[in-house]
């Protein structure tokens, strides 16, 4: 499944990213798939929560596809 995601500023934490989308209920639920290395940006395993996301890049969770617009 894609989404498209389209965000107002420079950036959006991933975290946050993750909960605005609906495929995490929490920011905690958020937290623990990041760290688990269940979450990929632009096809590489990503850890850090509060990793910035910018327009252009694609996030990945559990087939699971955001565009970032």
């Amino acid at each position: 499944m894609q989404t498209r995601f389209d965000i107002q500023g420079e950036y959006i934490e991933l975290s946050k990213l993750l909960k605005a989308t609906g495929l995490c209920a929490t920011g905690g639920t958020a937290k623990i798939l990041i760290t688990e290395g269940r979450v990929t940006v632009d096809g590489k395993v990503e850890h850090r929560r509060q990793c910035k996301i910018r327009k252009g890049q694609v996030v990945c969770l559990e087939g699971h596809t955001i565009q970032v617009a």
